[in-house]
């Protein structure tokens, strides 16, 4: 089955799609990424963030998170988390360390 909306990472143009789904620190956080080039550091850690959270790699086209597609997927996963905004921010933190070794900076 094919989704329109299913993609093989977590797909950037997701992440307005995130804002109201928590409470005002994740908010605080989208705002902040939301706007950032695809380049951005910013932008690849919160990407990657999602990526782990989502489990993207495990995805494939028969599962049912990619016949629902990414956008589902990932509100799912965020409204589920049971850490809560500060603990998003924290993998948010990590995430941006691991980008930061690997991609060069500007």
């Amino acid at each position: 089955m094919y989704n329109d909306d299913t993609e093989l990472l977590f797909p950037s143009r997701v992440i307005r799609e995130l804002r109201d789904e928590r409470a005002a620190g994740w908010a605080e956080l989208v705002d902040r990424v939301k706007d950032t080039p695809p380049d951005h550091p910013d932008h690849l850690a919160f990407v990657l963030m999602m990526a782990k959270l989502n489990g993207c790699t495990s995805c494939n086209a028969d599962s049912f998170r990619a016949m629902r597609g990414c956008t589902q997927c990932a509100i799912q996963n965020v409204k589920r988390n049971k850490g809560g905004d500060g603990e998003l921010v924290k993998l948010f933190e990590k995430a941006l360390k691991e980008v930061s070794k690997f991609a060069p900076q500007k």
